[in-house]
């Protein structure tokens, strides 16, 4: 797990070594135990290590493989690499450290563009293939990795966050309309290949792009399931489907167990993380270190989950940590928030993720957490309707359900500097829904969720609020062939029992009943939920800051509207925009964009 950056010339110009250096510094949390630059006349890159499998030096980044003519910089991890490493040895390769970036080049040099088929993992790959003086870049298939791009005439920049890219300079920070149009849309999400920023976009999960030397580039997807019924499942019935769901979770699990220090466990008192632990345990995992936080409560509603997480820890021996923390941590919280996020990100539980992963990083490198799993197995208030609804019906419901503001809501937020001229989160939504494959109403928008919409909410979540603290997050439900499975299995066995129904039978063999019947939780930080208080100055400050007022994103008048005392029936609507708008502001302020 690392911050990788880098310059690729196509002008006969020399890279730029003093931007790339800027972008790794700014990447330093990313990479705290090491660091590296490599040039190749054309290309350079830089690399910020974070020490995971192989902690010697040989592991170290850039690497590069004279006798191969390849060199690499690589975020993640590959769980299969033991695995891969024999394959090739026994095809007649040799290697030179026990590193899983090894091993990714070295597939290189055996299947060339194809070595992504053969990987199991989270990554964001930058490849050189020196002797066709070729750039490959490649995305894992849930976009758990990211990987930012800055493109400009004879030039392609790269890192694995957008500040690093802004750090280096020379970026095109003007506002995309249509990104802003998907923000105030989709719950803050910009879905690939779009950022916030016209200048800087993002390599889309499952993508490999590969670049000449003269700038001439082509992309593909690698992956994608289908999402329907596939004949070889004919016959399984509801039981069969528990068992082959129980063993692919037990497998995803025991894969992201690879490492060469201890993996934790991010312990929320749910369902999923729950599963997790006691799969852990099943597995003869002793003495794993478990965490989780909570806040205040306020209003009557409960600032933690701590109930069910101690029965969990109780259950399985866990050396379980209880974080508490106070009202009084957010506000301070919620600005080194702000700056870590790679792109503005609005859920309220940002934030939490931030402080936990703080904590979780003075105790272990690596935890695993639960995240994907409402996505992948259906398990959303707005998921169960579906069953209802015809296929050609998903694009209505969905949007009834999800959208923030419809397109003619947004005339009367934006300034008309910064509108969109046409509906383009309904058109996004609709071209997807409406793509080959997929059964039913239900199948399509979970395809949605899983591939649109996750990698740019959950995922990018958990990545920078972790990364900035050298903590690494793997997610077993977002894993390959668990996705695959679930894409395939009948939405009647997901939805079943108010949602994720598979996976409580599943968890019925481990977990106590409490914990699989509770009713469903969110991280709860009531105090940002309300955005009252401090967080309510710190918001109302950046939406009415010269910096604000001089970009003029929003119309006066419905800042005003905003920021008026709401009524007690509209506080919580009311206060998600607000918290949505001057958190866009925010981290625009908090990043020097202009």
């Amino acid at each position: 797990m690392c911050g990788i950056s880098g310059e690729a010339r196509f002008d006969g110009s020399v890279p730029d070594g003093l931007a790339v250096t800027r972008m790794s510094e700014a990447m330093r949390s990313r990479g705290p135990d090491g660091e590296g630059l490599w040039n190749d006349g054309w290309i350079t890159l830089g690399h910020r290590r974070l020490t995971i499998i192989d902690l010697s030096d040989a592991g170290a980044q850039p690497m590069v493989r004279k006798d191969l003519g390849l060199a690499l910089v690589f975020n993640g991890c590959v769980y299969n690499y033991p695995q891969l490493r024999d394959e090739l040895r026994t095809a007649g390769h040799t290697f030179h450290s026990t590193s899983d970036t090894e091993v990714i080049l070295v597939a290189y040099a055996e299947w060339g563009e194809d070595f992504v088929h053969h990987l199991v993992g989270m990554f964001a790959v930058v490849l050189i293939d020196r002797e066709r003086r070729r750039l490959v870049l490649a995305r894992d298939r849930l976009g758990i990795k990211p990987l930012y791009l800055a493109e400009s005439p004879g030039r392609l920049r790269f890192a694995s966050t957008l500040p690093a890219l802004l750090a280096a300079g020379d970026v095109d920070t003007d506002i995309d309309p249509v990104a802003l149009h998907h923000y105030l849309s989709w719950h803050s999400i910009v879905p690939a290949p779009r950022t916030i920023l016209r200048g800087i976009r993002k390599l889309p999960p499952a993508t490999v792009r590969v670049v000449e030397a003269d700038g001439r580039s082509r992309e593909r997807v690698y992956w994608r399931p289908d999402y329907q019924r596939n004949p070889a499942h004919a016959g399984m019935a509801a039981r069969d489907w528990q068992a082959a769901v129980g063993d692919a979770l037990r497998t995803a699990v025991r894969r992201r167990l690879v490492a060469d220090v201890p993996v934790g466990v991010l312990l929320s008192g749910g369902l999923d993380s729950s599963m997790i632990v006691a799969l852990l345990a099943e597995a003869g995992q002793h003495h794993l270190q478990t965490f989780s936080i909570g806040f205040d409560s306020r209003g009557g509603e409960t600032g933690d989950e701590f109930h069910y997480s101690d029965l969990v820890a109780r259950s399985f021996g866990t050396d379980h940590h209880r974080i508490q923390l106070s009202n009084d941590d957010l506000e301070p919280a919620v600005r080194r928030t702000v700056v870590a996020m790679t792109e503005p990100m609005g859920s309220h539980d940002v934030v939490a993720f931030h402080l936990l992963s703080e904590q979780v990083a003075r105790h272990v490198k690596v935890a695993q957490s639960g995240q994907g799993a409402d996505e992948v197995f259906a398990g959303y208030a707005y998921h169960q309707p579906l069953t209802q609804v015809p296929r050609d019906g998903a694009a209505e419901a969905f949007a009834a359900a999800f959208f923030d503001r419809s397109h003619a809501e947004l005339d009367l937020v934006v300034d008309p500097a910064y509108a969109c001229d046409h509906d383009a989160s309904r058109e996004l939504l609709a071209a997807h829904l409406a793509a080959p494959g997929a059964h039913t109403a239900l199948d399509a928008v979970l395809r949605l969720d899983t591939h649109l919409m996750l990698p740019d909410d959950p995922v990018k979540r958990v990545d920078s609020m972790s990364m900035a603290w050298g903590l690494e997050v793997r997610t077993p439900f977002l894993d390959q062939d668990l996705v695959a499975l679930a894409a395939a299995c009948p939405p009647e066995h997901k939805v079943a029992q108010g949602g994720k129904g598979i996976l409580k039978e599943v968890a019925r063999e481990a977990l106590p009943a409490e914990v699989i019947d509770r009713p469903k939780g969110y991280f709860p930080v009531p105090a940002l939920r309300n955005v009252d208080g401090p967080v309510r100055h710190l918001v109302t400050e950046a939406l009415v800051a010269p910096a604000a007022r001089e970009r003029g994103l929003f119309r006066p008048e419905y800042v005003a509207e905003l920021l008026a005392e709401p009524d007690r029936a509209q506080a919580a609507a009311g206060s998600n925009k607000l918290w949505q708008l001057g958190l866009l502001e925010l981290w625009l302020q908090s990043h020097g964009i202009r």
